[in-house]
């Protein structure tokens, strides 16, 4: 998994890729949680929604933040997050033009941040949001939302509210033109401590529907 240093923004990005396996792989870039709560590119939901993209014949991307271990500049409230995020799309789509698709997964802030970067970028046909922060940030970017995706919640999360999430699910499925799917998982906190299993289930239960060519979802 070779180690790749991304120009952004700020100045370099620190980051993991696994190189595309076939010409026209389609991409992904994972995206880790919040840079103040000790989220880095190396906690276990970034790491596992990495390996498994990677399993299934994606250029595979995850990277730290600015302000993040090696990645150099400062933490800036999501706004600089949300341009290292297009820079490092920029840099892998720099190299790996022909891919026929991409996805977008993230944690928390990472998945806020990821959905703003779908409103941006129409390459991006599909995106798995976990935990989003409904409850803390403001989605209202969501106008209307371009792509499907799944949206996974732990039931147990006192952090990141059902509710909060609920409300927000409730809202995309009111949209035409797009497929929201929304799990929860029962006895899930805010990191799946114990119920990694169950979310990697769900993601890749997700993943086998939307990637089967007869999927109903494009």
């Amino acid at each position: 998994m070779p180690e790749v240093i991304i120009p952004g923004p700020e100045g370099r990005l620190e980051g993991r890729l696994s190189p595309a396996p076939r010409p026209r792989a389609p991409v992904a870039m994972i995206l880790h949680s919040h840079p103040k709560a000790g989220g880095t590119m190396n906690e276990r939901i970034t790491q596992n929604l990495f390996k498994t993209f990677k399993q299934r014949g994606f250029l595979t991307l995850r990277f730290n933040f600015r302000g993040v271990g090696r990645s150099q500049g400062e933490f800036d409230n999501g706004i600089g997050e949300l341009s290292d995020a297009a820079a490092a799309l920029d840099w892998v789509q720099s190299f790996h033009e022909e891919a026929q698709t991409t996805w977008i997964a993230g944690h928390s802030f990472g998945a806020w941040i990821g959905m703003q970067l779908l409103m941006r970028r129409p390459e991006i046909r599909g995106f798995i949001s976990i935990s989003p922060p409904a409850n803390m940030y403001d989605f209202s970017f969501l106008a209307p939302c371009p792509s499907s995706g799944i949206i996974i919640q732990g039931k147990e999360d006192d952090i990141v509210t059902p509710s909060g999430v609920q409300k927000l699910v409730d809202k995309l499925r009111t949209q035409k033109h797009i497929t929201i799917h929304h799990d929860e998982i029962p006895r899930a906190n805010f990191l799946y401590d114990g119920e990694q299993e169950a979310l990697m289930a769900s993601v890749d239960n997700y993943l086998d529907m939307r990637l089967d060519p007869n999927s109903p979802i494009k």
